[in-house]
């Protein structure tokens, strides 16, 4: 067994919430392997535990706790009734301070306990008196401000069903989105802040409204003071000062434990993005579980984790409330220009505790030479980090630069199930590169082709068991089948996630990226991460991207294609310097074929790499099979992939 390469203080896993929570069921606090075993075999008493721990309050009792396992179609707490939306604010004394929101000129202001009850019931009130009840829809077109947080809780307590959407996605982006849900009100803001530029966004939510014709009313939310002009909108406008100052009590109306919550999309690079459905019981327990034990979240902490409205962390991040712990919402760049360390100021100055971000951001913190620990980082005790993998040479940087106490958590989960599939816990050790381990009420498995579990070998991340937060159902998929196709075809009744994973003989598990853009070379496997890994540590490569293609003739294309740092020319020197590191830190079978220098690397706009629509773009696949520009980050980008497949082609069909 490797060494890890940080072990939890014992006294502050002692006094962590997983160690209590261990203690309760009679378990050794030190013994995660023990505890996840129990969480895994035993899931009515596991699930059932976390229930009385975070005294979850039902109006009606549950009658058990799993009435069916099967996957899909487990059915939770039956009979049980109950409200997120109470418990994100039970919670929180009328002083505590719930929200911070920032931005990235370094402003910020808060929001205390008793001034959002007044707001979420100001707001739900204003919903109420526009027709909006339980199961209706009401769409946020919004950048990550309290507006988005009081609007969900507004939603969440009337039993409506929330889903929302960042400004930088154009109207006709977002409209594929909401249009599917056929929402009652749209609530969205003039604009939101990037890089020092203020985005005026009047003009797209006009354009956004005309495009849902099902909407009662539309709320203007005034956050960048751009006075709204009067335009004739196809609906009632309520203005947010109307809407959020109205003198109400808050009433959070019970509902089934499997009640809708809200609708999360998938990234949505083909067609129109999949509603994934998810309900107010399962994503309560998860949440809480996920933030609660592995996070170790509880009144006095702050949670500052960068990310926008349509990223499931924003869900995530959000449900800090449910801890009675503090949130803070970030409006702007994560590396504005004018302060590259803006996040970590913000971090020092509000005393934060958890400090969540990916990582490309920490690499590109290393890139720059940024040291956090110019600033006083020591309250923070937790870096979470996800939308990728973390390759292992991040882990001592954070070390040296962020401090020595602090617990690096990667954590890999998905949209899917709003939460993470494995990370690390206040009792667990780290080693780098790798999640510390499976969490808590997760039966994660890597199977091979044939469908057995293997350890310490490269195989499909599955779960065998279900979770609470695993999907009610997709939108507007009646029989079920999209959902069945999407996670159940491969492996019926397991759960098929997608990713390439290592399940080590200690027990932590190795992200290799998705199984869908795995390199085949010869019958040797490699994830297209661990290229990027080595490939993106080089200080003159700012991006890379690495793509297998079958061809017609049975030949297999693997390009590399590199974003040179500032300054940088990719020329012979440095293509054999790139060469030697991919033989030497990956797999010398893997050796690109070419080096191909690029203008950027498109990603969804949740940040993730478009390797199988850039593969497809590259075998000749019509760009409209493949990808939808208004879903990409840098759609211009797209031509050059198009034009790199067309080039590619006519070479091999003239030699």
């Amino acid at each position: 067994m490797s060494t890890p390469f940080f072990t939890p203080d014992p006294e502050t896993a002692a006094a962590s919430r997983i160690a209590d929570f261990a203690r309760l069921q009679g378990m050794d606090p030190e013994d995660y392997a023990t505890l996840h075993q129990w969480s895994v075999t035993d899931l009515e008493g596991f699930w059932g535990a976390v229930w009385e721990y975070f005294d979850i309050n039902a109006d009606t009792p549950y009658e058990q706790v799993l009435a069916e396992e099967r996957m899909p179609g487990a059915r939770w707490f039956p009979g049980a009734t109950l409200n997120y939306a109470h418990h994100a604010l039970r919670n929180l004394a009328d002083d505590d301070v719930a929200i911070i929101a920032l931005d990235e000129t370094g402003a910020g202001y808060e929001v205390t306990g008793a001034r959002l009850r007044a707001l979420v019931a100001s707001v739900a009130a204003t919903l109420r008196d526009l027709g909006v009840g339980k199961g209706d829809r009401v769409v946020g077109y919004l950048p990550n401000t309290p507006h988005a947080i009081v609007t969900f809780l507004a939603a969440a307590s009337l039993g409506a069903v929330w889903s929302v959407c960042g400004q930088d996605y154009a109207p006709k982006a977002a409209a594929d989105r909401f249009a599917q849900l056929e929402p009652t009100v749209l609530i969205a803001a003039d604009g939101y802040l990037f890089n020092g530029t203020t985005h005026d966004r009047r003009e797209a939510v006009l354009e956004l409204a005309r495009a849902l014709p099902t909407l009662k009313a539309t709320l203007l939310v005034d956050h960048m003071g751009l006075p709204w002009p009067s335009q004739a909108y196809p609906s009632l406008v309520v203005p947010w000062e109307d809407a959020s100052t109205r003198t109400e009590e808050l009433a959070c109306s019970p509902v089934p434990f499997d009640h809708p919550l809200w609708i999360v999309f998938s990234s949505g690079t083909t067609g129109l993005p999949k509603g994934i459905v998810h309900g107010h019981g399962g994503v309560l327990l998860e949440h809480l579980k996920t933030l609660g034990l592995h996070s170790d979240l509880r009144p006095g902490d702050r949670l500052l984790w960068y990310t926008t409205t349509h990223w499931m962390m924003w869900n995530l991040v959000v449900s800090t409330l449910l801890t009675g712990a503090t949130t803070c919402t970030y409006d702007g760049s994560p590396a504005p220009f004018a302060k590259l360390d803006r996040l970590w100021d913000l971090a020092a100055r509000h005393r934060v505790t958890v400090f969540g971000t990916s990582p490309q951001y920490l690499l590109g913190m290393a890139k720059f030479g940024i040291d956090p620990s110019a600033h006083d980082l020591s309250s923070i005790r937790v870096v979470g980090c996800t939308g990728s993998a973390l390759p292992a040479s991040a882990y001592p940087w954070v070390r040296e630069h962020v401090g020595e106490h602090v617990l690096l958590a990667s954590i890999s989960g998905g949209t899917d199930i709003v939460s993470g599939f494995a990370g690390s816990a206040p009792n667990t050790p780290v080693w780098a590169g790798e999640l510390s381990a499976p969490h808590l009420g997760v039966a994660l498995a890597a199977y091979d082709a044939e469908g057995f579990p293997v350890i310490d070998r490269v195989g499909e991340l599955v779960v065998t068991r279900p979770l609470p937060s695993m999907p009610l159902y997709f939108w507007n998929d009646p029989e079920g089948s999209r959902y069945r196709d999407a996670y159940f075809s491969a492996y019926p009744g397991v759960w098929r996630h997608g990713d390439w994973i290592t399940v080590t003989g200690h027990g932590s598990v190795i992200i290799h990226g998705r199984s869908d853009s795995t390199l085949n070379r010869n019958g040797v496997r490699l994830g297209s991460a661990d290229i990027h890994d080595v490939v993106e540590r080089l200080p003159e490569i700012a991006e890379a991207l690495v793509i297998g293609a079958e061809e017609p003739d049975g030949g297999y294309w693997m390009p590399l294609f590199v974003v040179p740092a500032a300054g940088v020319t990719l020329d012979d020197l440095l293509r054999e310097k790139i060469r030697d590191a991919v033989r030497t830190g990956a797999s010398p079978r893997h050796v690109p074929d070419e080096i191909l220098e690029v203008p950027g690397i498109p990603h969804t706009r949740t940040g993730k790499k478009l390797e199988v629509p850039i593969k497809r773009l590259l075998q000749g696949a019509p760009v409209e099979q493949v990808v939808n520009p208004a879903t990409v980050d840098s759609p211009d980008l797209i031509d050059h992939y198009v034009r790199l497949g067309a080039e590619r082609r006519k070479s091999r069909s003239a030699s």
